[in-house]
């Protein structure tokens, strides 16, 4: 009772001289963030209008004629590039055989093409399947070799690295990737690789990612709306100004004589795609990126897929900023313009700054102040720049642009993963080094819902679909809301309710396609 009785008081002589001027500080911390954002976000925009009014295409800036026979009919074939195509798997059930379908109907000449499937999964049933597919494409007339590994060492970079051993490799001028759920168009090679042929000084040229499942659930539509602003925005002006983007992982095309230049693949990191491209951009190499070129993949459409990818997908360059800081700020090879670009707009904006000022300020710093009004947020802070940021992000699908309320929401939920990942990668923390595949439902998920009657026996008991971090932060959002609503004079319960109602739903488990238990 004298404890309960005593903790207002000790709150009484905390507040003023601690409480206050450290609520102060990380107010101006996250106000000078948002402000980062604003002005990357801000010359993000300016930079692509520029570009689409001025018409820098890359068919404009670079030599891309297309390679053919009849350029010298004495050579035949011989006048194409011998190409590598790879496709990492584990244990990719649903999706192996339109990938390699895919990739072996791509229209260039056959003993020009070399295709590895580059198989780590760990279940011998599926591992059986997708060599039996190796062996019904290969009696068709398709170079594709079956490659395993004895462990898993490396993960996907490992993959890569152990396909480039073999010594037909040393034949072959340029290596493609394609993940597992990605399926190129027949004429993908006759649209990319006339960049690397004609431009000796380019070592890349990455496609764009086109979504099939995009409208499988709202959660698809969110991730639609986040990546479709990455590649129409932010590839397009970095490959426009610097000839500097990071390679998204797949569906682009390599230099092999870049590649090993470069140092070959690494796995000090989750990202050993971006790892290569900021490796081969200090050697002095340059990329394309080609909107119009795009290929079909799949999002992630379960929440449990999407947030172990974000995990990676944010721990990984924050790990990466971390062993690379160094050896960026010394290369002597690379221009001081293009070194900022790499450290600040690259790295420190887009892959810290815009994802712990999202989490601690909305989600923790503004309700926060609910409770010391001596605390001001200036309105340009909390609203303005907000709203403006949330628009410029809008317009790489402007056809979801009225889901952006909910697309606020959904974000600031999963901020939570993407700033914990972040601080995980740059404390090189336990799961720093955490690689789980991004699963890919294929056509099973429209196999088990049309037998509704064995789901509904079937479906995933409620406490397996629970969140707890989700949890834990809607119901401090939601007591702040309420505190708001009695003593605040700001109004910020009206996004406080919404966005805890937003944590609720996620907690719960009830975002993104959920799967019947078998």
């Amino acid at each position: 009772m004298d404890a309960a009785v005593g903790l207002p008081d000790a709150w009484s002589q905390v507040r003023a001289p601690v409480i206050v001027p450290l609520l102060k500080l990380a107010v101006a911390l996250c106000l000078l963030m948002s402000v980062l954002l604003f002005l990357e976000r801000l010359y993000m925009a300016v930079v692509i209008v520029g570009v689409k009014l001025l018409g820098r295409r890359p068919e404009r800036r670079y030599k891309c004629d297309p390679i053919c026979e009849d350029d010298d009919p004495e050579l035949g074939s011989a006048a194409f590039p011998v190409v590598l195509v790879q496709i990492p798997m584990f244990n990719e059930r649903e999706v192996y055989q339109l990938s390699i379908g895919a990739v072996c109907g791509l229209s260039w000449p056959s003993d020009r093409l070399v295709v590895q499937v580059l198989d780590d999964s760990t279940d011998p049933l599926v591992k059986e399947m997708v060599r039996m597919e190796c062996e019904r494409w290969a009696h068709k007339g398709i170079n594709i070799t079956y490659q395993i590994r004895e462990d898993r060492k490396g993960y996907k970079a490992g993959a890569l690295k152990a396909g480039m051993k073999h010594g037909y490799v040393r034949e072959c001028e340029y290596m493609v990737i394609f993940d597992a759920d990605f399926q190129p168009d027949p004429d993908f090679l006759h649209r990319t690789i006339p960049y690397l042929h004609h431009n000796p000084e380019i070592a890349l040229v990455q496609a764009r990612w086109r979504f099939v499942n995009a409208d499988e659930c709202l959660m698809t539509r969110m991730q639609e709306m986040s990546l479709d602003y990455h590649f129409k925005v932010e590839q397009e002006v970095s490959s426009s100004v610097c000839a500097f983007f990071g390679f998204n992982g797949t569906a682009g095309v390599w230099r092999i004589a870049a590649v090993n230049e470069a140092g070959g693949w690494k796995d000090r990191t989750t990202v050993e795609d971006m790892d290569l491209a900021i490796r081969a951009s200090l050697k002095g190499w340059k990329f394309v990126y080609l909107g119009d070129v795009q290929v079909k993949s799949e999002l992630p459409s379960t929440f449990k897929a999407f947030r172990f990818q974000q995990h990676r997908w944010s721990c990984g360059p924050a790990n990466l900023f971390r062993k690379m800081l160094v050896e960026i700020v010394t290369n002597k090879k690379v221009t001081i313009w293009k070194k900022f670009h790499v450290i600040y707009n690259f790295f420190l904006v887009r892959k810290i700054v815009a994802h712990i000022v999202t989490f601690t300020f909305y989600c923790i710093i503004i309700p926060t102040t609910i409770f010391v009004p001596e605390v001001h947020i200036p309105k340009w802070g909390c609203v303005y720049i907000p709203t403006i940021i949330t628009l410029l992000n809008s317009v790489g699908t402007p056809r979801s642009f009225h889901l952006l309320f909910f697309w606020i929401l959904f974000e600031n939920v999963m901020s939570l993963h993407r700033t914990k990942a972040t601080l995980i990668g740059l404390l090189e923390a336990g799961r720093a080094n955490e690689w789980v595949v991004t699963e890919k439902l294929g056509s099973a998920m429209k196999m088990k819902s049309a037998n509704k009657a064995s789901a509904r026996k079937s479906f995933m008991r409620m406490w397996e679909r629970l969140n707890v971090p989700e949890l834990g932060v809607g119901a401090f959002l939601f007591s702040c809301g309420w505190y708001d609503v009695a003593f605040g004079k700001d109004n910020f319960f009206i996004y406080l309710f919404f966005q805890s109602m937003a944590f609720f739903v996620v907690g719960v488990g009830y975002v993104g396609t959920i799967v019947p238990q078998s």
